[in-house]
């Protein structure tokens, strides 16, 4: 990949940096790949809004759902994903950090943007497996699915439970209970 235009090569999180500040774009490295979004829209806002009201009341305490904060790759400080959602534990609320480590990940979401190519999400998907992020619900409003990613190893989730929305979720780890998906809104054709 060729580093945007004035910088030095390895510099591709500095250049993350300075696309988020001046664009407001949400920037992320997977891979070594600058992805970037535009602010979330109603209906993706909207999504996440409710998955975390019913998130937060399935949470056992210690642990807590955060929205727009980034999970770094180990071993990587410049490859970094920002979910919709993380859950993770409390403290993090505290931390000065800006990286969360995918090991304390109990859980994350992400909400499929409109025009997401089903190439985006594998590399997304395989990115959070790489990491060893332990769970990861992949929702799609486009055509009203869930996708729950479990059991991480060599780059690949072994658990896949796929579901439509109005099927609740099955929760595991140190989550329990089932995320409900009633209601969640579609997006337009």
């Amino acid at each position: 990949m060729t580093p945007a235009i004035g910088m030095r090569p390895g510099r591709l999180r500095e250049a993350a940096e300075q696309i988020e500040e001046s664009t407001g774009l949400r920037v992320q490295i997977i891979g070594g790949v600058l992805i970037m979004s535009p602010p979330s829209r109603g209906k993706h806002a909207g999504t996440v809004r409710l998955l975390r009201d019913r998130l937060d009341a399935l949470l056992p305490s210690g642990l807590g759902a955060y929205q727009m904060s980034s999970v770094g790759m180990p071993d990587d400080e410049a490859d970094y994903a920002t979910p919709d959602l993380l859950v993770l534990p409390i403290d993090w609320g505290d931390d000065d950090g800006w990286l969360a480590d995918p090991h304390d990940v109990a859980f994350s979401v992400e909400v499929v943007p409109g025009p997401e190519r089903a190439r985006g999400i594998a590399d997304k998907t395989r990115w959070y497996a790489l990491a060893g992020v332990v769970l990861l619900l992949a929702v799609d409003p486009r055509n009203g699915t869930w996708t729950l990613h479990s059991h991480p190893r060599d780059g690949v989730y072994q658990g896949v439970l796929h579901g439509t929305y109005g099927e609740s979720v099955p929760l595991t780890g140190p989550l329990t209970g089932e995320l409900s998906t009633t209601a969640l809104p579609r997006y337009g054709s």
